[in-house]
């Protein structure tokens, strides 16, 4: 079964919500499924783990794999690794995120990589999150939403992985925007113009308990397909 790398147009788009959510109905599906978040930066949490993302998505998987496993390096601040390591003087420890990919990888069915930002956000000078993409061999999964400017975005991302050479498993729209397209046309115009699938749209979900997570992501997203 393949793994799958979640990726977004950009930031604050909804990532780990949506990956939070295929965790959880994966693991209701019966399936072993693992998270990580290569790279999180931001304010420590003062209690379990540094990163709220990381704290989200292993609950949502039910996993007890260790934090340096699931999230091999945190950043003090919110910044790409790239920008955070020069203004904290540390090293970008890209070797270690690798080797506990495949560590993590032999230890569930399936792992769910969750990156940080777009696809173009830099990890080191000339290395971005599209080059661990590819050093880790997984196809993506497109966080967009609907929020006007998404179709330049989404279609920017396509492109980008199509110049890597990473294959796209599909788009999924975040429907949490107020004032954005409709979804159907959204749907309709990113379909023609980037030829990817579709797999569904996520409506705004304020419950985010692992039954509403399960019903809304197993009703509005194809999960067959996902793990084909």
């Amino acid at each position: 079964m393949n793994s799958l790398f979640i990726t977004g147009t950009d930031t604050d788009v909804g990532k780990t919500y949506v990956a939070a959510g295929l965790a959880v109905t994966l693991r209701k599906m019966g399936i072993d499924v693992g998270i990580m978040k290569p790279f999180a930066a931001g304010t420590p949490q003062k209690k379990g783990y540094k990163s709220k993302d990381v704290e989200i998505l292993s609950r949502a998987a039910q996993v007890s794999d260790p934090e340096e496993l699931m999230n091999p390096q945190f950043f003090e601040m919110a910044a790409s690794p790239y920008t955070a390591s020069k203004n904290l003087k540390v090293k970008v420890r890209v070797n270690s995120v690798l080797d506990n990919f495949k560590r993590l990888a032999k230890l569930h069915s399936m792992l769910l990589v969750e990156g940080m930002g777009g696809i173009m956000t830099p990890i080191l000078k000339n290395y971005f999150v599209t080059d661990l993409i590819k050093e880790m061999k997984l196809p993506v999964i497109i966080v967009t939403r609907t929020r006007i400017g998404t179709v330049n975005h989404t279609i920017m991302t396509c492109k980008m992985c199509e110049k890597y050479k990473i294959p796209i498993k599909g788009i999924i729209i975040n429907n949490f925007d107020a004032d954005g397209y409709q979804v159907k046309d959204l749907t309709r115009d990113l379909k023609s113009l980037t030829g990817v699938p579709i797999l569904g749209t996520i409506p705004y979900i304020e419950n985010l308990s692992d039954d509403s997570l399960y019903r809304n992501f197993k009703k509005n997203i194809d999960m067959n397909y996902l793990i084909k």
